[in-house]
């Protein structure tokens, strides 16, 4: 069983940046690919980016690509998502999610096992 727990959201400006944190408790990632997804007020849940360590895959949306990066703390109980220039359409709830590492880099949430409670990130014009 592995716990998950987000962190780092907040407002921020349109062009500025945060680092989501998603901390592991139970296990370490060390099996696991992570998959960052968001939800805004009234859509459906959307894929942002996903990697796999196990292979190195690695997949971003179209909408945060060259924005965005997914990394992993060197302890392999932190995972990361650094997004740059932000707009007010990144605004949503941002989850992160795991799965048993199988070499992919999940695109859909059905494929993760884990999920945590998410944290909320709101860009400003």
């Amino acid at each position: 069983q592995v716990q998950l727990v987000e962190s780092g959201g907040g407002p921020v400006q349109a062009g500025g940046s945060l680092r989501l944190s998603c901390a592991a408790s139970g296990r370490t990632f060390g099996n696991y690919a992570v998959g960052w997804f968001r939800q805004a007020p009234g859509k459906e849940r959307e894929f942002v980016a996903a990697k796999s360590w196990s292979r190195t895959s690695i997949s971003y949306a179209d909408s945060v690509k060259g924005r965005c990066t997914i990394s992993r703390h060197s302890a392999k109980i932190t995972v990361y998502l650094q997004i740059h220039s932000l707009k007010p359409e990144d605004t949503a709830v941002y989850y992160c999610a795991a799965a048993p590492d199988t070499g992919s880099a999940y695109a859909r949430a059905a494929e993760y096992d884990y999920w945590g409670q998410g944290t909320q990130v709101t860009v400003s014009s």
